[in-house]
């Protein structure tokens, strides 16, 4: 679909000064950096770019929407998890009109740095809006094996539960499988592997769902209440944690490196992808979400599947958690993938050159070696760190929330200029300063968490 987009007279060309596409019906595809020219090629459909946007946002990270509930209650819950969802809708959606805006000027942005260094600076691009991307994506790289392998040794342990392997060899096999999906040359080659994605996020969320109402419905269910526990100090940091977990939860990142996949004309495709992805999201987040808060209260684990393990026995069967752990770890590779590109995009614009085929041996080689070496590297630093789910509860605090909630409100009244007296101006100003406290709280209450689980941490940990 859309594959015969590059026959078009409109060829945008990469200005590595300003940071923008230039639309030159002369121009050659040479023109391109490697990065844009091989990893962000711009060949798919609006039903591509909903398969991308549902596998960046929707994936194992909803397993934690119970326990974020029992930090903010059934009310604080609901509604933020809503709303939440409201905010993001609307910031990718400012996100795509910019990038439309820009595309329709002759000026195509294909990725994050582009739209900070034409609209903000040189600076801004470089310092800020790049390393957080970098921050994220690499973060994610190294928390897919670790997820992995945690749902890999869950299923050899279930089968044999004397066994002697560790946790760090797990780790290894994931990262083994993530390299191969390295190689794979663009964003648009993993659009068939994200629709399987979508297909396994919505399986796995199902299946979830009706092992909550299970257990939530045996005669022996373990006892539920839905109060909110812990001091007036720690109900205060609960709150913000859970306002973090949720935010993250919906967070991107990547939303004009998936934008940049579509096939010129790019007006209004966007917005079609988003619905897709949207779609999924409210059919999974609150049915996992309520059904998993409503069967285990303020006893809800960090993840969901912790709560069908009993004190004595399992709540489910074992084929139960065999299926349920085999779709979460096809699933993560899908996800892990698609975080991959912008720095694949990153390492192919450094060491390749555009003037020479995508499969010469010129390209081929450093292509293989950045890739790999990228991922052997987030492999180890899952192994060594197994506790990497505080750090990345940091990192969403202070990347993932800037660049979602508050840069897409900062870029479109900065290109489009609202009046002050317009509704959009003050909408757009009160999401991205309510976004800016929540950076500083939520960053101090990560900080806190790490600080109360520091006692418990240790390199190589088998847990």
């Amino acid at each position: 679909m859309g594959t015969g987009a590059q026959s078009s007279s409109e060829v945008y060309t990469s200005d590595s000064e300003k940071g923008f596409a230039i639309n030159h019906s002369s121009s050659t595809p040479q023109d391109l950096d490697a990065g844009a020219k091989f990893v962000l090629v711009s060949r798919g459909s609006w039903l591509h770019c909903g398969y991308h946007l549902t596998t960046s946002i929707v994936g194992p990270v909803i397993l934690t929407l119970p326990f974020s509930f029992t930090l903010l209650g059934w009310f604080g819950g609901v509604v933020w998890l809503i709303l939440a969802g409201l905010i993001t809708f609307y910031s990718y959606n400012l996100l795509s009109l910019v990038l439309e805006h820009h595309a329709h000027l002759g000026r195509r942005q294909l990725r994050f740095r582009d739209m900070a260094r034409d609209i903000l600076g040189p600076g801004w691009a470089k310092y800020y809006v790049g390393p957080l991307q970098f921050i994220i994506c690499f973060g994610t790289v190294i928390g897919g094996p670790l997820v992995g392998g945690k749902s890999l040794k869950f299923i050899y342990q279930l089968y044999h539960p004397e066994g002697s392997m560790k946790l760090y060899q797990f780790i290894i096999i994931c990262g083994v499988v993530t390299m191969l999906l390295a190689q794979l040359p663009s964003f648009h080659s993993l659009r068939h592997i994200n629709l399987i994605s979508l297909i396994l996020c919505v399986t796995y969320a199902t299946c979830l769902t009706i092992g909550s109402i299970y257990v939530g419905h045996l005669k022996d269910a373990p006892p539920r209440h839905y109060s909110v526990q812990g001091s007036d100090t720690d109900k205060l940091f609960g709150v913000f944690n859970g306002i973090s977990i949720i935010a993250t939860t919906y967070a991107s990142g990547i939303i004009p490196e998936i934008q940049a996949t579509l096939a010129p004309p790019v007006k209004g495709k966007m917005l079609k992808g988003l619905c897709v992805c949207y779609s999924v999201i409210v059919a999974t987040y609150f049915s996992v979400a309520i059904s998993g808060y409503w069967a285990f209260g303020n006893a809800a684990g960090a993840t969901v599947l912790q709560n069908y393990i009993g004190k004595t026995k399992l709540l489910l069967p074992k084929w139960f958690f065999l299926m349920t752990n085999i779709l979460i770890l096809l699933q993560v590779f899908g996800l892990t993938a698609v975080y991959l590109q912008p720095t694949n995009e990153l390492f192919e614009t450094i060491f390749g050159d555009p003037n020479k085929g995508q499969f010469s041996m010129r390209n081929v080689v450093p292509r293989v070696l950045s890739r790999s070496i990228s991922v052997a590297a987030a492999t180890v630093f899952a192994a060594m760190l197994p506790f990497f789910p505080d750090i990345m509860a940091l990192f969403g605090a202070f990347a993932f929330i800037p660049l979602d909630f508050i840069l897409p409100m900062v870029f479109f009244n900065i290109t489009f200029k609202p009046s002050k007296q317009s509704i959009i101006f003050w909408v757009n100003t009160l999401i991205g300063g309510g976004s800016s406290i929540l950076v500083v709280i939520g960053g101090i209450a990560s900080i806190r968490q790490i600080v109360l689980d520091a006692k418990t941490y240790s390199l190589f940990s088998d847990s």
